[in-house]
């Protein structure tokens, strides 16, 4: 069995629809898939019935959060997509997403860059628009030569639009996620840059709101990476998640299913359901 249990599609910030995405997870010998996009779970409309794919889908989202200054992710996975709670969240997030893309185009405009929010929300089909949206944009008129440009000089930590307070604080994401009968997972802990004290305080947090799992394996990474997160997981009794973080073909650390092999010493959080 082969679980990717962190990825997107054209619903956030990916770059296949929801069917091409699993097609392509199909391809690759994923055999549990959990597509996780941004704040929201319109993919699913698209792949309903879910028992007709060759592969298992379990419905989830990952949920921007704030914690202590710093954007903190959750995914929630297995959650109910008919949940009042669920959704109660996912509008308060769009809302926030709205309300930040206002703001980034705002900042992007004062650097002489015109049209951004209405060129984001084309390329994000009207739905969630991320950073993401605003950096294609940007490519598309000339601006830069790549994504990775954008981010640097415009996107990225510290710069021009970099909004982040808007979103929903660490407790409020994990209980819409418990509520809808999901379980709450951290999010590819070792990319927040914290040291390991600082990560294990934010564990503490995440475990005290009623978090109850962190990704393990996350992409690719190395196998010292995977010791570390493993002992810190066991340390504090959450449950094992593993994904790609997959966004589009042609990221080599990013492919569906293809990341370092799952430890067996964990409790994996499929045995939760």
């Amino acid at each position: 069995m082969k679980y990717d249990l962190h990825c997107h599609t054209t619903c956030s910030d990916g770059a296949l629809t929801p069917i091409e995405l699993v097609q392509r997870a199909t391809e690759m010998g994923v055999s549990t898939l959990s597509i996780t996009d941004h704040d929201t779970v319109n993919a699913y409309q698209q792949l309903e019935p879910l028992d007709q794919w060759p592969i298992q889908i379990i419905p989830s989202i990952e949920f921007s959060s704030h914690w202590q200054k710093i954007n903190v992710h959750v995914v929630g996975l297995n959650v109910q997509l008919d949940s009042d709670a669920l959704k109660e969240g996912v509008a308060f997030q769009h809302k926030a997403r709205q309300q930040r893309a206002k703001m980034i185009a705002q900042k992007l405009h004062q650097l002489g860059f015109q049209g951004t929010l209405a060129g984001a929300a084309a390329i994000a089909n009207n739905d969630n628009i991320g950073r993401p949206h605003f950096a294609q944009y940007l490519l598309n008129i000339g601006a830069v030569s790549n994504i990775a440009q954008a981010f640097k000089k415009y996107l990225g930590p510290g710069k021009a639009g970099d909004i982040r307070q808007l979103w929903a604080d660490l407790p409020q994401v994990i209980q819409w996620i418990r509520k809808a009968g999901g379980t709450a997972v951290l999010a590819h802990p070792t990319k927040y840059k914290l040291t390991r004290t600082k990560l294990k305080l934010l564990l503490d947090d995440f475990i005290e709101a009623g978090g109850q799992g962190m990704e393990v394996v996350s992409g690719k990474q190395t196998p010292a990476v995977t010791r570390d997160m493993l002992n810190i997981c066991n340390e504090k009794n959450l449950f094992a998640s593993c994904g790609s973080d997959f966004h589009r073909p042609g990221q080599p650390w990013a492919e569906l299913g293809k990341f370092p092999e799952f430890p067996s010493n964990c409790t994996p959080v499929w045995e939760h359901w």
